[in-house]
């Protein structure tokens, strides 16, 4: 691949890669976790997502009633753990089966080429 081409297939898979870390973390979060961690947990999953990408996101999934979060300050260090809500885990079965649903097309164009 040339240059235009890397360029052009890294901010398509940038837009792709946005969309699903809303659903990633909502499924991630069913456990509470604070934000480095869901960032290892993320990465781990094959998911990798940058530190000023993921906060501002769950800032914005907790105003809208996916995530609720509390602050534990027991440990040494006070963290920030967000866990998803009762919205949260309807809304990321809801995105999960749009995105099989998405999956099982994408397989039937590619079929249909063959």
């Amino acid at each position: 691949m040339g240059d235009d081409a890397d360029a052009a297939l890294g901010t398509h898979l940038q837009e792709l890669r946005r969309g699903s870390v809303v659903l990633a973390s909502l499924l991630a979060c069913r456990t509470p976790r604070y934000g480095y961690a869901l960032l290892t947990t993320l990465a781990e999953a094959g998911i990798a997502t940058e530190a000023n990408t993921l906060y501002p996101l769950l800032r914005r999934l907790e105003g809208q009633g996916l995530l609720t979060s509390t602050w534990r300050t027991e440990e040494p260090r006070p963290r920030k753990y967000y866990e998803t809500t009762a919205l949260g885990t309807e809304t990321a079965e809801r995105l999960h089966a749009e995105w099989l649903a998405l999956g099982a097309g994408y397989t039937d164009l590619r079929k249909a080429d063959e």
